[in-house]
């Protein structure tokens, strides 16, 4: 597990202290959202802790796993062949981004709008029709089903 330095202080809607977002996380979760650690790739796992939601199908809506708040719609998921949970289109307003020079080339960091959690990397080679491909922790996640039509 990989850990940089925490998510900047920047005025976000929910704030909270370190201990808070302790408090308020499962520990691979704080160590995602927080600490920007990434999940291992086809596991969605980190630690003892593991996501369904690489696999997850149905029609709803992802939410941070920090604020609650919708991130991406089901129908914009896709199978990117990563190993993560992956998207091309996030709800309006609802991340943003910011240059992440942590590996030896420079990535485009995904993080929550209303808390600043970091859900994963966005990326230039997804499906059109943005042609972007959002790589996300699904830890980072929780998933809101919705009734089928």
């Amino acid at each position: 597990m990989t850990k940089r330095k925490p998510t900047p202080d920047e005025p976000f809607a929910v704030t909270r202290s370190q201990q808070e977002w302790k408090e308020t996380l499962s520990p691979a979760q704080f160590a995602i959202l927080r600490e920007q650690a990434t999940e291992r790739a086809f596991t969605n796992s980190l630690g003892a802790e593991t996501s369904p939601l690489l696999k997850e199908g149905g029609p709803g809506v992802y939410h941070c796993a920090g604020c609650d708040q919708p991130v991406y719609r089901s129908e914009t998921k896709f199978d990117s062949g990563t190993g993560w949970p992956s998207f091309w289109d996030p709800i309006a307003g609802a991340i943003a981004t910011r240059s992440d020079r942590s590996l030896l080339f420079r990535r485009t960091e995904v993080h929550c709008a209303r808390c600043g959690g970091h859900l994963g990397h966005v990326f230039d080679d997804g499906p059109a029709p943005s042609g972007q491909r959002h790589c996300l922790n699904g830890l980072a996640l929780r998933f809101h089903p919705t009734a089928e039509p």
